[in-house]
């Protein structure tokens, strides 16, 4: 195989895997040739999410025998977000494109996405334009949550969901992946005035094995919504958030007091006979306002630490293995 220079590199391609074995020959293959068709000098990054099968074996066979090839060896199943944010760290080429190593993404369509950067995009997004996934279990849910990780973000893309991205290096050096939040790149950059755009993409259904992700992955999917909502509104300003909780409380509260306060001035009515229930919830709601407002004051505190503090990681890898390139002076 021919050799390159790691600082000269221009595209890298990162495909998390995870009991993968028996279609890592055939992705490795179809990648090598289609970036080789690019005339990019490139890489191809396989991160092993403590795979349970023989995957770790078959792409440390390639990284052997190919110095294009490196493999990130996670020390136990981490899940997507962190196998995809070890990828990018170890990426080194001026473009990173990352994919599903199940062969549901076709290397094929890399070009495309090359393409785009060319015109000045910053992130390339892949869209599923025609599902093949189940109706109920995972094209409904997903419908929904892009419509509303669309209109929470402001960023009018049709598929959050897909791995199937590409990126200019200096995007994803400044991003911080944690939770399940690699679906949400594009929105978490844009506020950083990112050039975005979507392009279709085919989808085909699993060539062979099992999907690994169930009914639960669009539970979490919600939740991200929820954590994305507050990333992109308030994860510089905490206090913002839950003061307007908080408000809402104290407003309720007053009300009822001046209701309570009102009925006994103007007919004498016993608070403790007639308002007790009434009474009980303006103390909870004024108490409940406090807690809000103190918790947002705390999180402005954490807020300031989180800013400062120096990247941990969120993935812990064993070992990096790829071929030394052979030196000029070697025989």
């Amino acid at each position: 195989m021919d050799n390159y220079n790691s600082s000269a590199l221009e595209c890298s391609v990162i495909a998390p895997l995870y009991n993968e074995a028996d279609v890592v020959d055939e992705l490795y293959q179809r990648l090598t040739t289609v970036m080789r068709g690019t005339g990019l000098r490139y890489e191809l990054i396989f991160v092993d999410d403590g795979s349970r099968d023989n995957t770790l074996e078959k792409i440390k066979a390639c990284a052997a025998a190919d110095s294009h090839v490196s493999v990130v060896e996670l020390r136990r199943n981490f899940g997507q977000t962190p196998a995809l944010a070890a990828g990018f760290d170890a990426a080194q080429g001026d473009i990173i494109i990352s994919m599903d190593g199940d062969l549901q993404h076709l290397p094929e369509e890399i070009p495309a996405f090359l393409s785009k950067i060319n015109e000045g995009y910053d992130v390339v997004s892949g869209w599923r334009k025609q599902r093949v996934d189940n109706l109920v279990m995972r094209k409904i849910p997903s419908r929904i949550a892009n419509r509303i990780a669309s209109k929470i973000s402001g960023v009018d893309i049709h598929d959050f969901g897909t791995t199937f991205k590409a990126y200019r290096k200096e995007i994803i050096d400044e991003l911080k992946l944690y939770g399940e939040m690699h679906r949400f790149i594009p929105a978490i950059v844009s506020g950083k005035g990112a050039r975005i755009v979507e392009i279709p993409i085919t989808n085909i259904p699993r060539p062979k094995g099992k999907s690994n992700y169930g009914i639960s992955r669009t539970f979490r999917v919600m939740f991200d919504l929820m954590t994305l909502r507050f990333v992109l509104g308030y994860a510089s300003k905490p206090l913002h958030f839950f003061g307007k909780m908080a408000l809402y409380c104290f407003a309720v509260s007053m009300a009822v007091t001046a209701y309570i306060l009102y009925d006994k001035i103007a007919y004498h009515v016993p608070i403790s006979v007639a308002h007790a229930p009434l009474a009980a919830l303006a103390a909870i709601l004024c108490l409940v306002g406090f807690i809000l407002t103190s918790t947002g004051l705390i999180g402005e505190m954490i807020c300031r630490v989180y800013f400062e503090a120096t990247g941990a990681k969120i993935y812990s890898i064993r070992k990096i293995h790829r071929k030394k390139p052979a030196t000029e002076n070697s025989k």
